[in-house]
């Protein structure tokens, strides 16, 4: 068995020619909004330095972006790890999968996959996952993988003309243990 593959997806390196699917999914204002923010637009130059720079990263096990790629060998996603403390145990990460897959449940095994990771790899025992409140496949996504709402940061992200909130999903290594029996 591959750690870095689930049931319906594998996570590998990012390549340098992956900035083709990058650079479409960059023009989605729907995808950068539902991500972080929209940000001014990127040339295909930029698109390319910024894959360019993602494939060269050196692994540090901890904080990292990989490729979620399918079992057909196509370019999905990516998912990141981020806010890492190994002295806690505690962490987070964000995932993106491209307009045309979503609904596949490639976002929740790509998350699994991290979580089998760090809890069984690198002994971390919390994971954190932040999610806009007008995200709603997120919010849906979160509560089936088994995650609890812990928080709600009020009127925290502005987009569209308006405030929304923030909330906080976690997970234990002990719930997770138990979900996946």
């Amino acid at each position: 068995m591959n750690i870095w593959q689930g049931k319906l997806v594998r996570l590998r390196p990012i390549q340098h020619s992956d900035w083709k699917y990058f650079h479409k999914d960059s023009l989605d204002s729907e995808i950068s909004r539902l991500n972080d923010a929209i940000y001014g637009p990127r040339s295909e130059e930029g698109t390319k330095r910024w894959t360019e720079s993602e494939a060269e990263k050196g692994w540090d096990g901890h904080n990292f972006r990989m490729a979620v790629e399918n079992f057909d060998g196509e370019l999905v996603g990516s998912i990141s790890t981020d806010k890492c403390d190994p002295r806690n145990g505690t962490f987070s990460y964000g995932v993106s999968i491209f307009r045309d897959h979503w609904k596949n449940g490639y976002a929740s095994d790509s998350i699994k996959i991290v979580l089998r990771y760090f809890f069984n790899e690198l002994r971390y025992q919390k994971a954190t996952a932040y999610v806009y409140s007008f995200n709603e496949g997120s919010i849906q996504m979160h509560n089936r993988i088994g995650f609890t709402q812990e928080g709600c940061l009020r009127n925290m992200i502005y987009t569209q003309g308006k405030y929304y909130d923030l909330l906080v999903f976690g997970l234990t290594d002990e719930e997770f243990e138990q979900l996946s029996r």
